[in-house]
């Protein structure tokens, strides 16, 4: 009586239009039900939002997340040269301590270039991202890529798979390799005590001024890893970089020092660059998640449905990313809410 591709299209339309719960998406059916029509037969209505949520909460999330990578690399543009940003996040609404579901994790790819996601890899726990991290890989297309992890990532066997996948790598160093983040620490503090005497490398600053903000970055990169230990394990490993953000705002002064690892040359546009792509999987992504479609807020809980859904919102900003217009996508999306015709737009192009 109510096929699942129905459902679906009903599900992505009123995600894209803000619906955030089962009984939203039901109203939002029931009020589009003619402009959903020119899509689909829907010969028997909508199905009401207590019978919606088993069947979503039941499908199975590897499956939606091949359909997605298809969908995904059938319209994504050559990634050559492209910073592919890996980072996880939490769901927050979707655990329930009462039943002792923990929250969803979920680790995702971000395509600076594109500006959108390119797949993403579920798991119930943070410390789950080193076992995710590969199976999401292996099924990016890497070649020419440079892919940028932060701490968790920062593993010699994911570091090999990505060389031994065409890629390059920038991978940020904190406590899990303690002495290699110390040795990287050292050398650079020492360096710059000495203003890089006969110490070969690259060096390029930034400055962004706006509304009473001042920031300034600061990157160095350089090929001199003499006095690491252990550079052997590291597949691929050709510099080692610092970046320094220093911040003012109004009265408030702060700095920032990160170290990183990578298999890229000693070149300090491209290495500032893989850095700034990586910051996008949090301004544009995470951001976009928890502000634009309130992705924290969400109480759906059951079975497979906050996996399904995080997919779905997924979709939804590759999709109004799509959109050429110049509408912020808070905009794109309330426009899409009450717009037939923009919506099928967006959803069909």
């Amino acid at each position: 009586m109510y096929p699942l591709m129905e459902i679906l299209l009903r599900v992505i339309c009123a995600t894209l239009s803000g619906a955030q719960g089962w009984e939203a998406m039901e109203d939002f059916g029931k009020a589009k039900l003619d402009g959903l029509r020119k899509f689909a037969p829907f010969a028997n209505g909508i199905l009401s939002h207590d019978r919606i949520a088993p069947v979503m909460s039941r499908l199975n999330p590897k499956a939606f997340q091949q359909v997605f990578l298809t969908w995904t690399q059938a319209v994504t543009e050559a990634t050559e040269g492209d910073v592919i940003a890996v980072d996880g996040k939490r769901v927050r609404g979707s655990g329930d301590r009462r039943k002792g579901k923990a929250a969803l994790h979920r680790v995702s790819a971000w395509s600076h270039r594109n500006r959108w996601v390119l797949g993403q890899e579920a798991t119930e726990e943070k410390s789950n991202e080193i076992t995710a991290i590969p199976k999401l890989l292996e099924l990016l297309a890497l070649k020419g890529c440079i892919v940028t992890l932060d701490a968790m990532g920062c593993q010699t066997k994911i570091a090999e798979q990505i060389i031994d996948q065409g890629g390059d790598d920038v991978l940020g160093l904190k406590g899990n390799q303690s002495t290699l983040h110390e040795e990287v620490k050292d050398f650079f503090e020492t360096a710059r005590a000495g203003e890089f005497a006969h110490v070969p490398h690259d060096f390029i600053e930034e400055i962004d001024k706006d509304h009473g903000r001042l920031e300034v970055r600061r990157y160095w990169i350089t090929e001199e890893l003499g006095t690491l230990s252990q550079t052997e394990r590291w597949k691929g490993l050709r510099s080692i970089g610092r970046v320094e953000r220093e911040c003012w705002i109004e009265e408030r002064h702060s700095i920032e020092r990160r170290f990183f690892i990578t298999s890229i040359p000693a070149q300090a546009e491209r290495f500032a660059h893989a850095v700034r792509g990586h910051w996008g999987v949090e301004n544009l992504l995470h951001w976009r998640l928890d502000v634009v479609f309130r992705e924290d807020a969400t109480r759906i809980r059951k079975g497979n449905a906050p996996a399904i859904l995080t997919s779905i919102r997924h979709l939804c900003m590759n999709l109004l990313e799509r959109d050429p217009s110049t509408l912020r996508m808070s905009k794109k999306r309330r426009k899409a809410t009450w717009d037939d015709d923009y919506r099928a737009k967006v959803l069909f192009g």
